[in-house]
């Protein structure tokens, strides 16, 4: 459990958009919109090197949080997303004990970690926090049959501020339709929410859609990703279509 006592984007009970496109439009749009948090996907979506570090210059010069999803269990990657002035690291694939001491290790400067110095803000005329006050959110996906198996034990890894659940891929992985899956009330979404509480940590999951936001949310999963930009946008023009 982290002691950690600086507020994180990605709190208990918050609703948040998962971006997929390169687009300052469509990303700065939505930070504005009254979602709780956004996060900008460095694994399936458009964002690059170049194009993260455009995005954090963009809503780091409008005084916008955001969260960053890296592509893998990667100290570059990590450093990079908070670099480019996240708050909040999203990290998939993390299968084991090991997997998550080393992303708490490449989200913290040492001793605590061993993240190298290089923020970006100053490049743009604003201050970087320093190295004593710097406080990510270190936010670890729960995904696969084996992070399953070890999901009590990588909760309680100090340094884990919050287990996100990819459903998707956890589904895939326990060979299970994704609907059943988040429909168990007693299954394996009950085993990762009781991991995170019984480690004093936060809980959250990629929900995609404001049905399975519902779902999860009644499973007492608090922190969801309600919806994904292209969804937004389909559905804000179905809106508009319907009042015609």
């Amino acid at each position: 459990m982290d002691d950690d006592s600086t507020p994180h984007l990605l709190a208990p009970h918050s609703s948040g958009v998962w971006c997929f496109i390169n687009n300052f439009a469509t990303y700065g749009a939505l930070a504005r919109s009254g979602f709780d948090w956004i996060a900008l996907d460095a694994q399936h979506g458009e964002f690059d090197r170049q194009a993260l570090v455009a995005a954090g210059q963009a809503l780091t010069s409008g005084g916008q949080s955001f969260a960053v999803r890296v592509a893998r269990v990667d100290a570059g990657d990590i450093g990079l997303a908070l670099d480019a002035g996240a708050s909040t690291v999203i990290v998939p694939q993390v299968d084991t004990v090991d997997d998550a001491r080393r992303v708490v290790a490449a989200a913290h400067y040492p001793p605590r970690g061993s993240r190298s110095w290089g923020p970006l803000a100053p490049l743009w005329g604003h201050e970087a926090p320093t190295a004593t006050n710097a406080a990510p959110q270190v936010a670890v996906m729960i995904e696969s049959a084996q992070a399953l198996s070890s999901v009590e034990e990588i909760a309680a890894v100090p340094g884990v501020d919050l287990l996100f659940v990819g459903p998707f891929d956890l589904a895939l992985s326990l060979g299970v339709p994704l609907d059943d899956l988040i429909n168990d009330a007693h299954g394996p979404l009950a085993r990762i929410r009781d991991a995170a509480l019984a480690a004093g940590i936060g809980v959250g999951a990629f929900a995609g859609t404001p049905e399975r936001a519902r779902v999860l949310r009644d499973r007492g999963f608090g922190c969801l990703a309600v919806a994904n930009d292209t969804g937004v946008i389909a559905a804000g023009a179905q809106a508009v279509l319907d009042r015609l």
